[in-house]
């Protein structure tokens, strides 16, 4: 095997990951097609946009057992396959219920991906590389996004909203075959690894831990269940954008749906694209320096962006809309630079897939209440105008955000401080 295969790995699983977003984004492009032709109001629009995320964060605890115990490149390839034929099977349907329960079962396809890539990308990067591998990955979640839910507004508008979901669907079955043979899955051996919370330095065991041991591992690590606090706020935030982003473009500022699909996504996730890679480079080299550092550059994304959550949804100026979202996208990919490296950093790596299915859990779970909470608050805001409700709503964002990075800098205090009583005793 090449002594480059660890990058490019890191291509292999990009192309996975895009079809990922690009797939659970289509949804979102088309919703105001769908809210005409099925006369849905925004609660029942979103109902469909949370139904995915709480099937993902559900089933997420077993695609990480799964991703410690099973081979993560065969949990790749048959969680992508899966995926794919739901997300052609949404062009089949006819009213809510079924929507619901095909975007709930696409949900229950993608889940399985990021627990088995995460853990395969950082077995083959160590702490020397890891923000950055991951960082590179991420940037495939924001091409995703774009290009996912311009190409599906643009074909929806042009040739009915079911035409998107007839397209990728195919498009991720064929991608699955074929990277089926260049997905190499490292043998499991002993090695020297260590605990960041403990400083403890030892021999691990090629066996996986039980199941009981490895969720004792993550949920004695304080430090660890604060970084999936933090991640239910940020993706709470995410999920929101994703969902209502198109409509609120189209309701507010009058965009038509292609356009709104693009300008939905472009400004806040080419700016996420563009800024994680840097992200993920900071990140590395202050960890080098600080144990906490990864922390730290994702703590400020979030105390910066919050700034800017508010102002998109209280501007009524297209420039001024436009100039935050491009910032919020800024301070999103600082966050998102490092979600599950600062989680690896304190915790073993035989947990590590059990860890990032919980993670999923906690933060789409969470996240799965954004969508509702607008549509909620959208109806039955104290304004007599819905868009008005809906940028009251998408505001408040800013304080969930500030939350966010509380609890991200009080993980990075309480990790600095375990590290410093191991290295003294």
């Amino acid at each position: 095997m090449s002594k480059n295969y660890k990058w490019i790995l890191v291509g292999l699983l990009w192309f996975v990951c895009f079809f990922n977003y690009a797939d659970r984004q289509a949804i979102s492009s088309v919703l105001p097609l769908l809210g005409r032709e099925f006369h849905f109001d925004d609660l029942q629009l979103g109902w469909i946009g949370s139904a995915f995320a709480w099937v993902y964060a559900a089933a997420a605890p077993i695609a990480g057992v799964a991703a410690d115990r099973f081979s993560r490149k065969w949990l790749i390839v048959i969680a992508c396959i899966a995926w794919s034929f739901f997300t052609l099977a949404t062009g089949w349907c006819g009213g809510l219920i079924s929507l619901i329960a095909v975007r709930a079962l696409t949900g229950l396809g993608e889940t399985f991906y990021f627990p088995s890539a995460m853990s395969l990308l950082s077995e083959y990067h160590g702490v020397e590389t890891r923000s950055r591998a991951l960082s590179w990955h991420q940037s495939s979640v924001y091409a995703g996004t774009i290009l996912g839910s311009w190409m599906a507004a643009e074909l929806a508008e042009r040739a009915g909203w079911r035409v998107p979901f007839y397209l990728f669907g195919p498009i991720g079955i064929i991608l699955a075959v074929l990277l089926s043979r260049f997905i190499h899955e490292p043998e499991r051996k002993p090695g020297s690894g260590r605990s960041a919370e403990t400083m403890d330095y030892r021999i691990l065991s090629a066996q996986p831990l039980s199941v009981g041991r490895t969720l004792g591992v993550i949920f004695r690590t304080p430090s660890a269940m604060l970084l999936m606090a933090g991640f239910l706020c940020a993706n709470f935030i995410a999920v929101i954008f994703l969902t209502w982003t198109p409509k609120f473009l189209v309701d507010k500022f009058h965009y038509s749906i292609g356009a709104a699909g693009l300008t939905g996504t472009v400004y806040i996730h080419l700016a996420s694209a563009l800024t994680v890679p840097l992200a993920g480079w900071l990140a590395d080299r202050l960890s080098k320096r600080f144990p906490v550092g990864r922390m730290l550059v994702q703590g400020g994304g979030l105390v910066l962006g919050a700034a800017f959550v508010y102002l998109v949804g209280h501007t009524a100026s297209t420039v001024t809309l436009l100039l935050a979202m491009t910032c919020f996208g800024v301070c999103k990919g600082f966050y998102d630079s490092g979600i599950f490296a600062s989680l690896y950093d304190v915790i073993e790596p035989r947990a590590r897939g059990t860890a990032a299915g919980i993670m999923n859990t906690i933060g789409w779970g969470g996240g799965a209440l954004g969508p509702l909470a607008v549509g909620l608050a959208t109806k039955y805001g104290r304004h007599s105008s819905a868009v008005e409700n809906m940028s009251e709503a998408i505001a408040f964002g800013a304080v969930v955000y500030i939350v966010g990075a509380i609890l991200l800098f009080s993980a990075a205090v309480i990790h600095a401080r375990r590290i410093s009583a191991a290295a003294s005793t």
